[in-house]
């Protein structure tokens, strides 16, 4: 178990998981795709929204939270097979090496995300506060990350994904 290996600090279990995130692309034979590398949206690229930015919050912000929380959850499940999460991450079909390789780990097995607070900033965009647990565990508690609104689904922002990342230091493609 890593919190067994880690000592215990699940803080350190968390950013053990995570580093396996940015190592497993290199294992599994990743390469860049001649792309900068560091392209990450703040807002959806042009066309990809449905709803026009700068409105305050979606038209039925219920509705749009409670997708958001259960995305969030499957998104971060390790049950959950990448293919299924690469419909859950913004432009996650760019990312779906990373998340195909990392489905296969045994820390990220222990690894999941439990929602505790969405904000709109806008109706295509929202502010999550989230909590990052290792064997149930919080390890990074009242973590923020971003929700994007793209083809009809909200789904885990790119920038969240490669903040984690950033987290180990290194760089992966797409990030």
């Amino acid at each position: 178990m890593v919190l067994e290996r880690l000592g215990g600090r699940p803080r350190l279990a968390a950013l053990a998981a995570v580093a396996v995130l940015a190592f497993v692309p290199a294992v599994a034979g990743c390469s860049d795709d001649g792309t900068t590398g560091n392209q990450v949206y703040e807002t959806p690229p042009p066309g990809t929204t449905d709803q026009p930015p700068g409105e305050g919050e979606p038209a039925d912000p219920a509705a749009a939270e409670a997708e958001i929380t259960k995305n969030w959850t499957t998104f971060f499940d390790p049950k959950t097979p990448a293919a299924d999460k690469v419909g859950l991450l913004e432009n996650g079909a760019e990312l779906e090496p990373v998340l195909t390789a990392f489905a296969g780990d045994k820390n990220a097995a222990m690894t999941s995300a439990k929602v505790t607070g969405v904000e709109f900033t806008s109706a295509t965009e929202a502010n999550v506060t989230y909590d990052l647990l290792v064997g149930g565990a919080p390890a990074l508690p009242d973590s923020q990350g971003t929700s994007i609104l793209q083809d009809g689904t909200w789904k885990v922002s790119v920038k969240t994904l490669c903040g984690l990342v950033e987290l180990s230091g290194v760089t992966v493609p797409g990030c």
